[in-house]
């Protein structure tokens, strides 16, 4: 192998191949390199699992939440296409004929409910077309909002360009602070790589946490560690950070997690208690947003 550090979750090259991206130009060793440029894709109306290698029964590292934006780097003669995601340049593994070509609209509507769904029409009772999420994206269409029942529903379309309806509450404000909104994630399933209330693992709840109030976060624990402030006490709002693992603190000592333990989302107390205790025993330190 090579003696350049690279990052291969947001660097992407085939040493095998030779081919790698265009903004890798220059910084690879040796000859016989093809540089590949990328083409605008998008997550269709579910969310993608992005795999760490080309075959379906591979790792998930990473979802593409529904209408999100990739770039699609290049594609293997299996049918996988090698892309990367644009709001934290993950890379990963899909299937081409997955990908959607068409942006969920000129203008973005994002999603603001932990989960949701699109409706082929404005009513409770017809046909599910497409399964939402918090930080999910739609394009708004035009037309006008149709009451039923007291319901409001909006005209919006998906990636791909079907036309759907979401009820407004999926896109009503975010109440409270980041810890708020990371405590409604209780009880969501722990899914390695997910970055959705249908499931999701520890950094992929502080990111979407974050995200939803404007802040930036890489993908991955270690990655976020590095993107944050360190500090010695921690205050509300706060990432704690283990090997391998985050949390978000409520408070100086309470935190809420994604964790394998349980399999959810969780409250867990530092230092306290037998989870506890690991926790504390195991504290790498805190890392605080400084914009």
């Amino acid at each position: 192998m090579t003696d350049f550090v690279l990052d291969p979750r947001i660097h992407a090259f085939d040493e095998a191949a030779r081919v790698a991206d265009s903004a890798l130009r220059g910084q690879l060793p040796g000859e016989g390199w093809r540089y590949l440029g990328t083409r605008p894709q998008w997550a269709g109306p579910g969310r993608l699992s992005l795999l760490g290698d080309p075959e379906g029964r591979a790792e998930q590292v990473t979802e593409a939440l529904p209408g999100e934006p990739l770039a699609l780097l290049w594609e293997n003669r299996e049918g996988w296409a090698r892309v990367r995601t644009a709001h934290d340049s993950y890379l990963g593994w899909v299937r081409a004929g997955d990908l959607q070509p068409q942006p969920p609209g000129a203008e973005r509507l994002p999603v603001t409910a932990l989960r949701a769904h699109a409706y082929a029409e404005p009513g409770i009772r017809h046909a599910l077309v497409g399964e939402l999420a918090l930080g999910a994206q739609v394009g708004t269409r035009a037309g006008e909002v149709v009451e039923e029942n007291g319901r409001r529903w909006v005209p919006v379309t998906l990636a791909g360009g079907a036309d759907a309806w979401v009820q407004a509450a999926a896109f009503a404000p975010v109440p409270g602070d980041v810890a708020d909104l990371a405590l409604r994630f209780l009880d969501a399933p722990y899914v390695w790589g997910g970055r959705s209330a249908w499931g999701l693992d520890c950094s992929g709840l502080t990111q979407v946490v974050y995200a939803a109030h404007g802040r930036a976060l890489p993908r991955d624990a270690d990655q976020q560690q590095a993107a944050l402030q360190a500090v010695d006490t921690a205050q509300r709002g706060d990432l704690a950070f283990f090997p391998g693992h985050v949390g978000l603190m409520l408070d100086d000592r309470r935190m809420v997690h994604a964790n394998a333990t349980h399999m959810r989302v969780t409250v867990e107390t530092l230092g306290e208690g037998e989870y506890g205790t690991r926790l504390q025993q195991s504290l790498e330190g805190f890392g605080r947003w400084a914009p």
